[in-house]
């Protein structure tokens, strides 16, 4: 079953809500936990034990990891092993983004199978749309999806991703060559944070027709998923809303009261 086809699955079952797993050194002082590879390790341990029968998609941040070096890695291999195992999709939120076998390298890392394989990755478009190719043959290969930034939440974004090139945004552009190289495959999506309006960032929902969005900004960065369809519009029912700080700040007693509530502002 490729990607799109269990986020629907998923979807009708636990909605569409994805939770990130994000221990930066505040939110592990705030569980009691050392700011170390094994304290993101049980942090990410409790997560993956609260979503058991409430949320089927998990992204771990993985500068959060990477920060610790080796150890870090580690602990992410783990985690992404054990929740992959217990049947959720996961999204490596990586941000890659290079040309030539370096866009290989990483693509293979995160897509393809090994110790780090996820069934989907967030990219950086930067370098040039093609240079991104790679990584669309690795997840069409896997049956798993890319996604590629295009309006991101932070306040100076649409500097850039506003900006117009022959009339047209830099970021529709980047929508529309998502949806042009998925082929209706859905296996190439966007990154569209919900903290801005699509206008502000440069967009309309004809936009996002037909793709998949990775939406980050919701819960503790202001956005409410009770807005989700005012947010988006036409494309609200292929949103994967994300949330992280609100639940982290719950506290490890609290986590999956904290999801509950997020799910309960979805209507779910």
């Amino acid at each position: 079953m490729d990607f799109v086809s269990r986020v629907a699955e998923l979807s009708s079952t636990h909605g569409p809500l994805c939770v990130g797993i994000d221990p930066s050194a505040e939110s592990l002082a705030g569980w009691g936990l050392a700011d170390s590879a094994d304290g993101a390790l049980e942090m990410g341990r409790v997560i993956l034990s609260a979503l058991a029968g409430r949320v089927g998609i998990v992204k771990p941040q993985i500068g959060y990891f990477e920060r610790f070096g080796a150890a870090g890695y580690a602990a992410v291999e783990s985690l992404i092993h054990e929740a992959r195992s217990a049947g959720l999709l996961v999204i490596a939120d990586a941000k890659r983004g290079d040309i030539g076998s370096t866009m290989e390298s990483y693509a293979s890392a995160w897509l393809e199978a090994g110790p780090l394989q996820c069934d989907a990755m967030t990219v950086s478009p930067y370098p040039g749309f093609e240079a991104l190719e790679p990584a669309f043959r690795a997840a069409e290969h896997a049956r798993g999806a890319v996604f590629v930034l295009c309006a991101t939440s932070n306040p100076d974004a649409p500097t850039v991703q506003a900006a117009r090139t022959d009339g047209v945004s830099v970021s529709a552009l980047i929508a529309r060559r998502a949806r042009e190289r998925s082929r209706n495959t859905q296996s190439v999506g966007v990154v569209v944070g919900a903290t801005r309006s699509l206008e502000s960032s440069g967009l309309t929902d004809g936009d996002l027709d037909g793709l998949l969005v990775l939406s980050p900004g919701f819960g503790a960065q202001g956005a409410a998923l009770s807005d989700l369809a005012t947010i988006f519009g036409a494309a609200a029912p292929r949103v994967i809303p994300t949330v992280s700080r609100s639940v982290l700040g719950a506290g490890p007693a609290a986590v999956g009261a904290a999801i509950d509530n997020h799910l309960r502002e979805l209507g779910l």
